[in-house]
């Protein structure tokens, strides 16, 4: 594999990380998903031949947080993608998601349709939502985390063995090999020990989610070729998000056998089908 190489990025008052490879062809900057960071993409880089930047999120991986005091949006990250993009000089590329960013992409492909050639998502398609009659509660509830959330203290883990064994009982299950390279970039050691890097916000509720109506909105904005796989024990499996399939018009959809993380578990599967999709003109 091409040598990797730590990138930075002004991004909106804060730097965020990431890690680029060389390569031929049309680029593509990937996105991780919630908790995880650039890492995830680790045994994909291995495999793909496109020039890849993989970046952490705001508040993952080596990523800076947002300010001190402010709420975390969801939609936010979509601006970071296009500053990135922008930094990069990226008029075009290929976008590809994972879980979280997976969401994210959906987002991002429906407001500048023009800037993604293809669109590669991988369990998942549009974030999470709430319906109309339970924002309320959802502002609520999240006000009252973020108001706990200076008596919550992170976990410390005497050894980093403790963490990545923490790691794969996260969600979806992971293995402890790819839990181990997830770790070597979301830990930092503290006194006692390791604790994680990530924002602690991340965790809070969201103070506002989008409805379905809302995120089919985007999705059916999309106008770029996209690819969705879906793991066969993943939440795509589990038909979690089945009925948006119809809004991206001429989705093409794999099933591979594998978890929630299938492109760190199973990358060998999962390059081949993206190089497919990816070659096919």
């Amino acid at each position: 594999m091409s040598a990797l190489m730590e990138r930075r990025f002004d991004c909106w008052g804060q730097v965020l990380a990431a890690v680029e490879k060389s390569g031929t062809g049309m680029p593509i900057l990937a996105l991780h998903g919630w908790l995880d960071n650039a890492a995830s993409f680790f045994p994909l880089m291995e495999r793909l031949t496109n020039p890849m930047v993989a970046l952490d999120f705001s508040g993952h991986g080596l990523s800076g947080h947002r300010p001190e005091q402010a709420a975390t949006h969801y939609v936010d990250h979509v601006r970071d993608v296009l500053a990135v993009a922008d930094q990069l000089g990226w008029r075009q590329f290929i976008l590809l998601g994972h879980s979280m960013g997976a969401g994210v992409a959906t987002l991002f492909a429906g407001c500048y349709p023009q800037r993604v050639s293809k669109l590669v998502l991988i369990e998942g398609i549009g974030p999470p939502t709430s319906s109309a009659s339970d924002v309320a509660q959802t502002l609520r509830r999240a006000i009252d985390d973020m108001q706990a959330l200076p008596a919550k203290k992170k976990p410390v883990y005497a050894h980093i063995d403790d963490a990545v064994e923490a790691r794969t009982r996260g969600f979806g299950g992971l293995s402890h090999d790819c839990s181990r390279l997830l770790c070597e970039r979301g830990l930092m050691p503290v006194s006692d020990g390791f604790t994680w890097r990530a924002d602690p916000r991340l965790r809070l509720t969201s103070s506002l989610r989008l409805t379905e109506e809302q995120v089919e909105g985007f999705a059916r904005a999309i106008r770029s070729p996209t690819l969705l796989l879906v793991g066969e024990q993943g939440m795509g499996g589990q038909g979690h998000f089945e009925h948006r399939l119809a809004w991206v018009e001429g989705l093409q959809l794999a099933r591979l056998p594998g978890r929630h993380h299938l492109h760190m578990e199973s990358p060998v599967e999962v390059a081949q089908v993206i190089t497919a999709f990816l070659d096919d003109k």
